[in-house]
């Protein structure tokens, strides 16, 4: 038995395999996609131990006191 006449046979399926492979892929990256949406939102919660934002200022306005004014300092020098 020689090879020759099965082998248009296997182009044949070869190209079929080949023509549905995207699409198959196409359809699984949807369904993936979907399934990793979140399905609930996440809620910050301050710890008590956490400074106001005025505390933050008059901290800032304290220890930048004579400093340059650059990084975290930025506006509070004097």
């Amino acid at each position: 038995m020689t090879v020759r006449p099965l082998l248009p046979c296997l182009a044949v399926a070869l190209a079929l395999t080949c023509a549905t492979a995207p699409a198959q892929a196409a359809k699984k990256n949807k369904s993936t996609a979907a399934a990793k949406q979140p399905t609930h939102t996440v809620k910050f919660v301050k710890s008590p131990s956490q400074e106001s934002a005025a505390e933050r200022e008059r901290r800032l306005k304290r220890e930048c006191k004579g400093r340059p004014n650059a990084g975290a300092c930025l506006g509070y020098a004097s």
